[in-house]
């Protein structure tokens, strides 16, 4: 289950367990009042095992809208070693700032 935050002007979208083909539509439209909020986002990653390509175009997409459309900040938090490098493997750290677990 996906969770929106407001916390010291940042918006926080914390991932569930996985974001896969099953829930991705879902996940993208819990996050969609996250990209409305403010323009310094953090995906918070700490439960988050498992990320299908599903998952990794709504990141993205995601990425395109805050970075580009609206000049803002976007990093993800608390990534498992799994999770980054699957992140790694298709070029993701080279765009979006990253925090390991």
């Amino acid at each position: 289950m996906t969770k929106i935050i407001k916390e010291n002007g940042k918006t926080i979208i914390q991932a569930g367990e996985r974001i896969d083909t099953l829930n991705a539509a879902q996940f993208e439209r819990d996050i969609e009042p996250a990209l409305e909020q403010g323009v310094d986002l953090e995906i918070d990653c700490s439960q988050l095992v498992y990320i299908a390509s599903s998952g990794l175009r709504i990141i993205q997409a995601t990425m395109r809208t805050v970075i580009r459309e609206l000049s803002g900040k976007i990093k993800m938090t608390h990534v498992s070693d799994n999770i980054y490098k699957i992140l790694y493997m298709t070029g993701f750290t080279r765009h979006l700032t990253i925090e390991r677990a």
